[in-house]
């Protein structure tokens, strides 16, 4: 399928999967995306193709996993293209401090955005302060103008949960909330993301991911409230390519 084809393609499938799904040109959309690679057994030179492809498409930034930051502001260096790093990936379960470390060694790496992971847990217990003081931690060590988003991992929440979480990471400073790891089951869907934009309002932006592999899906995500998009099929998304996975 050609460039113009696909376009006039995509544009139909946008206005099709939501009403509130905006028009967007592909140029227009890659500045939504967050190019991901978390596969634990990812080498050097899938990160290598992560960044070409960040390149080549002009994406907004590049997700890997703390250890391959350093590596992938190397190969993004004079470009505009931020590195994010997760932290607490993907169960969210080790103490606050070693998230905050990892995230100040990851911004010393190279990272310029931050994706934490929410003690889930702790959020199903009720324990609110801790889930909380977790973030915050993070939020410390993620000091200036560091972009902070947390992941609630909407997959095993109740709608109740999903409103605390939101709730709690807003209070506790974040810039964004995110929906999945891909890594906990489920995934991004519009009923969650607008859910989530209702609770965080104007001042705190959603992050959609998990699942979403094309043009239509993230235009959907888009019109129910998302302003980035994670997703390892980046490439998928700007070509019209089908792609298979969990991310």
């Amino acid at each position: 399928m050609d460039q113009q084809n696909y376009e006039k393609d995509v544009a139909m499938q946008g206005n099709a999967g939501s009403a509130n799904a905006p028009a967007l040109q592909p140029k227009q959309l890659a500045q939504y995306i967050d190019h991901t690679m978390l596969k634990p057994d990812a080498q050097a030179g899938a990160i290598d193709q992560l960044c070409r492809e960040a390149v080549e498409f002009q994406f907004k930034a590049v997700c890997v996993n703390s250890s391959w930051v350093s590596y992938a502001a190397r190969s993004l260096q004079g470009t505009q293209i931020l590195v994010c790093s997760v932290v607490g990936f993907p169960l969210g379960a080790m103490t606050s401090s070693s998230k905050a470390f990892e995230a100040q060694e990851a911004l010393e790496h190279g990272a310029s955005e931050i994706d934490m992971v929410l003690a889930v847990g702790r959020l199903k217990q009720g324990d609110y302060t801790y889930v909380e003081e977790d973030i915050r931690a993070v939020r410390r060590a993620a000091r200036g103008s560091t972009v902070l988003k947390v992941i609630i991992e909407t997959s095993m929440l109740t709608q109740k949960e999903k409103v605390a979480a939101c709730q709690i990471a807003k209070n506790a400073g974040a810039d964004f909330v995110k929906t999945s790891t891909g890594f906990g089951g489920g995934g991004a869907n519009a009923e969650d993301i607008a859910l989530m934009k209702q609770t965080v309002g104007d001042t705190v932006q959603v992050k959609a991911s998990g699942g979403i592999r094309t043009y239509a899906e993230a235009l959907k995500m888009i019109g129910a409230g998302a302003s980035r998009i994670g997703t390892g099929s980046g490439t998928a998304l700007m070509t019209g390519t089908k792609v298979e996975g969990n991310y």
